[in-house]
């Protein structure tokens, strides 16, 4: 049955391959795809390097799948073909002293003591957090990303905490000298 099943394999091209489906590990691969200086591929392969515990074991004609079921898990089973890109809301590294308190209050205990936490169980508590310091900064997101009025005290906490609602600009360091090389110039 769908949704039951805790996965700690994926099945590619009919061979079940073991991933490290504890919590961390996945943090530890969104972080990686929001690097700026990693190059797509280099992206993919830290992905297949951190999920997949014998990633050299996957013939090279199965990497697109595997790319694709690896995609799917991250997100929670969901097929990520069918759902649209959205604005980035969330920075797993910059959010993550707000997060990790957040989800700890839904799970009723401190994850990052335990051993052993299932990316799926993680991820369910995360979306079940409400009221608290990320949910006002993340509903305050939304709404400015939907070009929506915010309400008079979202206002005054985004002016307040500007710097736990605006998302950092992150740059690659190639960007970095560029600018630094036209305020040399300028």
């Amino acid at each position: 049955m769908i949704g039951y099943n805790l996965p700690k394999s994926l099945n590619i091209d009919g061979i079940e391959y073991d991933i490290q489906s504890d919590f961390r590990a996945v943090l530890d691969i969104l972080i990686a795809c929001a690097d700026p200086d990693l190059s797509d591929y280099e992206k993919q392969e830290v992905m297949y390097q951190i999920l997949y515990i014998d990633a050299d074991k996957i013939p090279v004609h199965c990497y697109e799948e595997a790319c694709k079921k690896a995609v799917a898990f991250i997100d929670g089973g969901i097929d990520s073909d069918k759902k649209k890109p959205q604005k980035k809301l969330i920075d797993w590294q910059y959010d993550a002293a707000m997060i990790m308190p957040a989800v700890n209050k839904v799970a009723g205990k401190e994850l990052r003591a335990e051993k052993y936490i299932h990316w799926w169980t993680f991820l369910g508590f995360f979306m079940e957090v409400e009221d608290g310091l990320f949910s006002q900064v993340l509903s305050i997101r939304q709404k400015k990303a939907k070009h929506k009025k915010l309400e008079k005290w979202e206002r005054e906490f985004e002016r307040e905490n500007s710097d736990l609602v605006k998302l950092p600009t992150v740059q690659s360091e190639e960007q970095k000298k560029e600018i630094e090389n036209l305020e040399k110039w300028l």
